[in-house]
Parts: C-alpha cells; sequence; structure tokens
C-alpha cells in the first residue's frame, strides 16, 4: 500500500473513531428580522422573533451591543392602568420548537446607553447570553420608527 493511501486510510479511521461524539447541530436560538430603532444617543429598543430550535427550554438571561455598553431585557406591563416598561427578572424563557416575539409596546432589547449612533440602515450587532452559558449572535438593521411615541426616559412610563 502507498504512503498517501495510508495517510488517507488513517484519517478516515480517526474520523469514524470520533462520531461517537456530541457534534451541535447549529445554534439553539435563531433571531429573526431583527431590527432596531434608530438613536444618536440615549435609549433605544431592539425587535424581532426569537425561534428556538431546540427540543428544549431555552432562557435568555442578557444582552450586549455593538452600539450600547448597557443593556437590559424588558417587558412592557400596566402598572396603575398605564403602561410601564421594566426589567425582566430570570430572563425570557422560550419553549421547545417555541417562539418569542420582541416589538414596540411589548418585550424588547433595551439599549440603556447608546454611545455609538444608530442610523437607518446600520448594522448592529448584538450577543445574547443564555441561561446554560451559551451565547446566541445577530446583526439587526437600523431603523427610524416613530411608534407610538414612546418614551425611553427613566421614569416617563
Amino acid at each position: 500500500m502507498s504512503l498517501p493511501l495510508r495517510i488517507f486510510g488513517a484519517a478516515l479511521l480517526l474520523t469514524l473513531a470520533g462520531c461517537g461524539e456530541a457534534v451541535p447541530a447549529g445554534p439553539s436560538l435563531v433571531m429573526q428580522d431583527p431590527w432596531v430603532k434608530t438613536a444618536d444617543s440615549g435609549m433605544s429598543a431592539a425587535y424581532g422573533t426569537l425561534v428556538n430550535t431546540t427540543g428544549k427550554e431555552v432562557v435568555v438571561v442578557s444582552a450586549t451591543s455593538s452600539a450600547s455598553p448597557a443593556m437590559e431585557l424588558h417587558e412592557t406591563t400596566i402598572v396603575d392602568g398605564k403602561m410601564a416598561m421594566k426589567p425582566k427578572e430570570g430572563g425570557f424563557a422560550i419553549p421547545a420548537h417555541g417562539r418569542h416575539e420582541f416589538e414596540p409596546g411589548g418585550d424588547h432589547l433595551m439599549l440603556m446607553d447608546v454611545k455609538t449612533p444608530v442610523r437607518p440602515g446600520d448594522q448592529v450587532t448584538f450577543t445574547l447570553t443564555l441561561k446554560d452559558g451559551g451565547t446566541v449572535r445577530f446583526t439587526a438593521l437600523g431603523k427610524d420608527f416613530a411608534g407610538g411615541n414612546e418614551s425611553y426616559q427613566p421614569g416617563r412610563g
């Protein structure tokens, strides 16, 4: 048997020997249609739909962004008859093969201190940290959005 054929055979055996090991099939979460509200500074928010591609619940516990050094996971609730945003205690749990919507007036990823202006068409990177220590990265498109004239200033609803 020639030397190249022996090397190929040895490589094939090593490859087959490793087939019993678990290999990740891909990310556990996929962010669909992500976008972030434009802002020069101050606060903003990111939206989209998180899709759980696994057969088990996945919990998002924090987020970071290239545009803001500080971020919070936010939910919108009704307090004393008024809409209010607040940090989501314990994070967002996305059920097995389920989805979770982040949308204006609802749950969102809050950029607390925009340091890099977000302009229409900008690509802003985000990293979600999961309860199990894993991370999921995605890029969101900067979009102008007036919405319902939400106020992202603390204490102003």
